[in-house]
């Protein structure tokens, strides 16, 4: 299957029937959110891979009661940086030269650029900045899991304070961003299922100049 086919058969599962993702391809789409581009390579953000059920008893409430939660096989908390700081980078660019075998001052200049860019900056913007960055992992996991054809569904209707808070990221200097369920539609109970997708046309969509 193309992604284009992918992306077609895909839409955002509204109920789940509860049955177990593989977990191969679970990791398939772990490994398309970390190998995901970001500025600069800082990767300023993690995935919280979350399948105990009690857990997501606890996340349910906080996610205006959406089913998929507690009915999806896997829940996926996309959760950036809160603010860019100088031990971040440094161990960004400390762990690439040496995985490429590199000395320090190969890249100084350049860590050097970056600092003066993003530490002068308010934390808000830099955690913005990073969000944006975790939205391109979100996206492509997506894409990845639609390959694989594994329902997913795309959420930003949760409380992010009560999650930080149930999922401690708050010590970890993370902020949750975005939620996406993995699992499998329950064909019988979801509305949405053999609804048209719907996209703006093409003429209206893109803008030729």
């Amino acid at each position: 299957m193309s992604l284009i086919e992918a992306l077609n058969w895909r839409y955002a599962t509204k109920k789940m029937n509860g049955q177990a993702v593989p977990q191969d391809k679970v990791d398939q789409i772990l490994e398309a959110a970390r190998l995901a581009p970001s500025s600069s390579g800082l990767q300023p953000f993690k995935v919280v891979v979350i399948t105990d059920p009690e857990l997501k008893q606890q996340l349910l409430p906080h996610t205006f009661n959406q089913s998929q939660i507690v009915d999806a096989s896997h829940v996926l908390v996309f959760a950036a940086w809160d603010n860019y700081t100088e031990e971040r980078i440094d161990e960004v660019f400390n762990r690439t030269n040496a995985e490429r075998g590199v000395p320090a001052d190969a890249t100084a200049d350049y860590v050097a650029r970056l600092k003066s860019m993003y530490l002068t900056r308010d934390a808000h913007i830099n955690f913005e900045h990073a969000a944006r960055q975790a939205y391109i992992s979100f996206g492509l996991a997506i894409a990845e899991a639609a390959l694989l054809k594994v329902d997913a569904t795309p959420m930003e209707g949760f409380d992010s304070a009560k999650y930080d808070e149930i999922l401690k990221l708050n010590e970890q200097g993370l902020k949750s961003v975005t939620v996406l369920p993995l699992g499998y539609r329950d064909e019988a109970n979801d509305w949405l299922v053999n609804l048209k997708k719907v996209r703006q046309s093409k003429d209206s969509f893109f803008i030729n100049k």
